[in-house]
Formats: structure tokens, sequence, C-alpha cells
């Protein structure tokens, strides 16, 4: 029985739209966050654990990793938010058609780079 299905998914061939790269991407940042809370509560008890402590929460958030680091983590935070938001107001039928879920998407990603920029700005 011959049948048109595909039988070997190849995922990278796909072209996702839009709505479904921030959504697999909202989800990724989840585990982003998850993951780099290790270091953000690493840092907090450091700076929290004496004078000394804090000079050295101090450093380590100075040197150009830990400034990436951080910044990594607050603009997967910033697309969290946003992206969480979109779908709260798709849970609400706002923006649940085709194009309008299209253009949340690019105001996502949008308002997550400006603000990476300007708090990146601010670090450096």
């Amino acid at each position: 029985m011959k049948t048109d299905r595909p039988v070997n998914l190849n995922l990278l061939a796909f072209s996702f739209p839009l709505a479904a790269i921030v959504s697999i991407t909202h989800r990724i940042t989840g585990v982003v966050l998850f993951v780099g809370l290790a270091f953000a509560l690493y840092a907090l008890d450091l700076a929290l654990a004496s004078p000394e402590g804090f000079a050295a929460a101090q450093h380590l958030v100075a040197q150009p990793l830990g400034k990436f680091i951080l910044l990594g983590l607050i603009a997967a935070l910033e697309f969290h938010i946003l992206a969480g938001l979109k779908h709260i107001l798709m849970d609400f039928h706002l923006g649940d058609s085709v194009a309008a879920a299209q253009r949340g998407s690019v105001i996502v990603i949008v308002l997550t780079v400006i603000s990476t920029g300007v708090i990146g700005a601010m670090l450096w």
C-alpha cells in the first residue's frame, strides 16, 4: 500500500512560520533561564555572604564572560516574558489569527532586541 505521507521527517528541511519559531524559542528560553539560575544564585550567594564576597561578585560580573552571561540571561528573560504575554493574549483570542500572530512575533523580537541593546549599552 503506497501513501503520499513522508517516511523520513527532516525537521531542518521545513520552513516554520515566525510564530512557530517564537513559540519554540519561548520554550528554549525557559530552559536557559532555569539553567542560568545557577549562575545568578551563585553570584547572589557570593554577594550576600560578606563584604569580600560582594567585591568578588562585582569582579565576577565585571569580567567580559560574566557580562555576557548576565546579558544573555537578561535577554532570555525579556524574550520569555514578552512571548509569554503574547501567548496569554492569544489565550483570550486576541491576536490568534495568522496575520496577527506574525505581527505579534515581530513585535516580541523587536522589543527584545531594543531592550537588550539598551541594557547591554548600560552594562558596558
